[in-house]
């Protein structure tokens, strides 16, 4: 504890913002060691997803300091690797957002690096699309995706437009370990950075071209003659402006906005935790949609890469779950292209290890090749990339992972909610031309496939002491791995932190075989085609658990999916 008090002395003597000089002098009288501690105890590790912390005082927060030497290291790495560097520049709707922006462009600019920042909040994918857009040697979008409002997150991207590698994370991590926040930062004020012309702001060429790139993937012909209704939020998010262009596209005329969730707001008043995988994100749309009788609420995260969708079924709104979205989209992309007279035998479709078993089926179904990716859509975007470097771009279908993220198209390298607007628009109202729901089209592939149920589950370990819980849970699986689950026998494991080979499903295309990165994971396959894998979050003091139960009817699917989660639960 001494190493800690002495840090937040050593905060309190360089500190010279007013905010967070309060905070530090307030956290010292309080005398509070558990709230000193979280904030002192580690700087926040940059992980391949980047930062991502509380905003507030001290290393283990996001603050201008720590944000700053994040940018030092990573303008480090820049100038060591790039013939002069340039850096592409978002942000979403988060607290301090527009703030940590500026301090990035008056970092890189002080290092010599020009960097293009959007001049309002955009989409993540947005980001990602300008990084190859104006052939920049990276991207950093300020986000923390669907976390409550008290997080921010500093999310690096690289040359191809995807999250950063592995290697260039802990490249960019030694780099930012040799910098010292208060020393070693150069900056230069923002304003001072436009006017060197080193900082500049992107124009509205490339947002026009990421949207015309998006509207590349309609699987629609002509005007559409069913009518779609829709309820749609942003979550006080970046979805509303390209999701407005989207729709006018696509001609949903019929839309309704969520007036409390429509603008901009980093303290998401009407939903502290904006993540449209939970029935509480969508509370304010699906009173909405009660009340109008709309066919479809769509709902996209504050950085707009994920979209949560509820679908009126016979007079109720039901939720669609990321992995039933999932091949919904997969399965209304086959049938379009196959429509077209496309061959599907070349096709690759990417997801995860921790998506639905569905996906095996419908791969031998349709003759496409299925790759299965380490969760991160960076993995699937770097697919993309090895598909393109081969001059295969054409091969790919579609990418999706469980947690409510798809990609059609080649044009990002990231999930991206405003594709995914646009084709479950197009998706829901071919259905409803038929006098159909998206629900209706869902029983049909489990008439198809087999009943395929999942859930994840999280367990929060919060601190300094939830690290160490943390990794003695994988341990502890890894080590003592149990006989069975729910009184289903453990066949096999698959530890995917010895780099396992990538699952596949049709291999006969002469494509070589990879193998995945060293990651902590843990798989338990259990009888039955049942499964049960374990991974800790990357971005969140979580361990997650990720259940697979699969039978003959949805009762027995169900009654499976309720005896492993129930055991689960007991184990954990």
């Amino acid at each position: 504890m001494d190493n800690i008090m002495q840090q937040l002395e050593t905060w309190i003597a360089n500190v010279d913002d007013p905010e967070l000089a309060a905070e530090l002098a307030q956290l010292k009288a309080a005398g509070n060691e558990t709230a000193i501690k979280d904030a002192f105890y580690q700087d926040l590790a940059f992980g391949t997803a980047g930062l991502r912390g509380i905003i507030g005082a001290g290393p283990n927060r996001m603050n201008i300091y720590t944000v700053g030497k994040a940018t030092q290291g990573l303008a480090n790495y820049l100038n060591a690797n790039f013939e002069n560097p340039s850096v592409a520049v978002a942000r979403d709707s988060r607290n301090k957002g527009e703030l940590f922006c500026q301090v990035v462009a008056g970092v890189l600019a002080a290092n010599g690096i020009s960097c293009s920042m959007y001049p309002r909040i955009e989409p993540t994918p947005a980001l990602s699309f300008a990084v190859r857009d104006l052939q920049a040697s990276a991207g950093i979008c300020m986000t923390a995706s669907h976390n409550p409002a008290p997080y921010n997150g500093y999310k690096v991207y690289g040359p191809d437009g995807c999250q950063i590698t592995t290697q260039a994370a802990k490249d960019i991590q030694a780099a930012i370990n040799k910098v010292d926040a208060f020393a070693d930062v150069k900056r230069i004020p923002f304003q001072e950075a436009l006017d060197s012309g080193l900082a500049r702001w992107t124009g509205e060429d490339t947002l026009d071209r990421f949207i015309a790139a998006v509207e590349t993937q309609s699987l629609e012909a002509g005007s559409p003659e069913t009518d779609l209704s829709v309820v749609y939020t942003p979550l006080n998010g970046t979805g509303l402006e390209c999701d407005q262009r989207i729709f006018e596209f696509a001609q949903v005329n019929n839309v309704t906005l969520v007036p409390e969730q429509a603008q901009p707001d980093g303290n998401f008043p009407t939903c502290p935790y904006p993540n449209p995988e939970i029935r509480e994100a969508l509370a304010k749309g699906l009173e909405l949609c009660e009340t109008a009788g709309t066919d479809l609420l769509l709902a996209t995260d504050p950085d707009a890469d994920r979209v949560g969708v509820a679908v009126r079924h016979n007079g109720e709104y039901v939720l669609v779950s990321g992995n039933e979205m999932g091949v919904l989209l997969l399965d209304y992309v086959c049938r379009a292209r196959q429509a077209r007279g496309e061959d599907l035998g070349r096709g690759v479709a990417v997801s995860t290890i921790v998506s639905t078993a569905m996906l095996d089926q419908m791969a031998a179904d349709y003759g496409f090749q299925l790759r299965r990716t380490l969760t991160g859509f960076k993995y699937i975007g770097e697919q993309i990339g090895l598909l393109e470097a081969a001059g295969q771009a054409d091969r790919y279908i579609f990418g999706f992972e469980e947690s409510y993220g798809y990609l059609a198209g080649t044009h990002v390298r990231d999930k991206d909610a405003i594709v995914a607007s646009l084709l479950i628009c197009q998706m829901a109202r071919y259905y409803k031309g038929q006098g159909q729901t998206l629900v209706d089209a869902l029983e049909a592939l489990y008439a198809k496939y087999g009943f395929h149920k999942n859930k994840t589950l999280s367990f929060e370990y919060p601190g300094a002491a939830g690290a160490q819980q943390m990794a003695a849970i994988m341990q502890g699986f890894r080590t003592n791995t149990p006989a069975e689950v729910a009184g289903l026998k453990v066949q096999n494991t698959v530890d995917y932190a010895e780099c396992a080979t990538m699952p596949y499903v049709g291999t006969g295309l002469g494509d070589a075989a990879q193998t995945l990165p060293a990651a902590n994971v843990f798989e338990m396959q259990l009888e039955g085609g049942n499964k049960l894998i374990m991974r800790p979050s990357g971005t969140e003091p979580k361990v997650k658990a990720y259940i697979f139960a699969t039978a003959p009817t949805n009762a027995e699917a169900l009654q499976v999916l309720a005896n492993m989660e129930a055991a689960v639960r007991e184990l954990m």
